[in-house]
């Protein structure tokens, strides 16, 4: 038989039934259609077990009007929202740029717009599109092509994603030191230092983990999938050799929760809830961040509305309010990613190995 024969006799006529492919195919169709019906079941469950909490939380509500809860529009409303939205789509681009600073500190070099629009692609994955696969996903994908460094590229998402949990406890702690009267509101006091206690402990152990030599070192002359842990380990002990990049990568990571302080603030101002001032919002808001990105639901509905109530209702809001303002942002958040649509759509269309890129240092 010819090699063009051999060839045409290992492939299969999709019109054929299932039952007269070749045993390899078959069995690569049936594991592709298995998971793909997981990832369907997976993101269904997630969607109900959201309605259902935030079920729980309306049922918990005695009976409100609807002009209580969301107050007459009006032209100072109509400002803080737009404050509020535009402060969370000016946090995209402060994201890009913490992004932009840890690449620059592992010795990658790409361009802030690319990065941007990277940034935003993601974020219409991760908010807008009912998919599994994270922006996170989509952004070490898509650079990883344009630079053509796929572990450093790794390396960063996972860093920037780490340099941002890390300054949130230090966010909640600066607001309990500023004011001190809201360590005496009970449960949501006690919950909310926990949180950051536990966070903060929990990320110390994950860097000294991942900077170990004997641990994850040893993979960074790896191949494969090994090799992108080793560009993580190489990225810690970069950062650890070079505090002044660690500090800068820290303070844009401070500069972007802040703006998302301020955007929540604007947006409580917006519902006419005046109880929730800055220094609430920097010990609290931190808690419901780390709290709403728990793989329960989908994007964060239910858990942070939960918690928005736990953690304001000694502060005087009424749950409905509480649960007003959840929804608000996450509603802010939707629409400051549909922008992203354009980026995702558009996709990368620069060369693998393109110039710009260089080895980590």
């Amino acid at each position: 038989m010819s090699v063009v024969g051999r060839r045409r006799s290992c492939q299969h006529d999709p019109s054929r039934p299932v039952a007269q492919w070749p045993p390899h195919i078959t069995e690569s169709w049936m594991e592709t259609t298995t998971t793909d019906r997981k990832r369907k079941a997976l993101l269904v469950l997630r969607i109900v077990v959201s309605l259902a909490m935030l079920g729980v939380l309306f049922l918990q509500v005695d009976d409100v009007a609807f002009s209580e809860v969301i107050p007459p529009w009006s032209a100072g409303n109509g400002l803080w929202l737009l404050g509020a939205a535009t402060l969370t789509f000016v946090g995209i681009g402060v994201s890009a740029a913490r992004w932009h600073q840890v690449l620059a500190a592992l010795g990658v070099h790409a361009r802030w717009r690319h990065l941007f629009s990277h940034y935003l692609a993601g974020q219409f994955v991760s908010n807008v599109l009912p998919t599994t696969i994270g922006g996170d996903v989509l952004r070490v994908s898509r650079l990883s092509r344009e630079t053509g460094l796929g572990p450093s590229t790794f390396a960063s998402v996972v860093l920037e994603r780490l340099s941002g949990w890390i300054v949130l406890p230090l966010i909640t702690f600066s607001g309990l030191a500023l004011n001190p009267g809201l360590r005496g509101l009970g449960r949501a006091s006690t919950v909310a230092t926990a949180i950051a206690l536990v966070t903060l402990v929990g990320l110390m152990g994950v860097v000294i983990f991942v900077a170990d030599k004997r641990l994850l070192g040893r993979f960074t002359s790896s191949e494969g999938w090994q090799r992108f842990v080793g560009a993580v380990h190489l990225g810690v002990d970069g950062m650890r050799r070079r505090p002044t990049d660690a500090m800068a990568v820290l303070a844009v990571g401070i500069g972007y929760q802040l703006v998302l302080v301020l955007a929540a603030l604007m947006a409580a101002q917006a519902l006419h809830i005046p109880q929730v001032g800055l220094t609430a919002l920097l010990v609290f808001m931190p808690a419901v961040l780390i709290i709403q990105v728990l793989p329960i639901g989908i994007s964060g509905l239910g858990l942070r509305e939960g918690a928005f109530v736990l953690f304001l209702k000694p502060l005087g809001v009424p749950a409905e309010k509480a649960i007003a303002l959840g929804l608000l942002l996450y509603l802010l958040n939707l629409v400051t990613s549909l922008p992203g649509a354009g980026a995702f759509a558009l996709g990368n269309r620069r060369r693998a190995g393109a110039p710009g890129g260089q080895v980590p240092r």
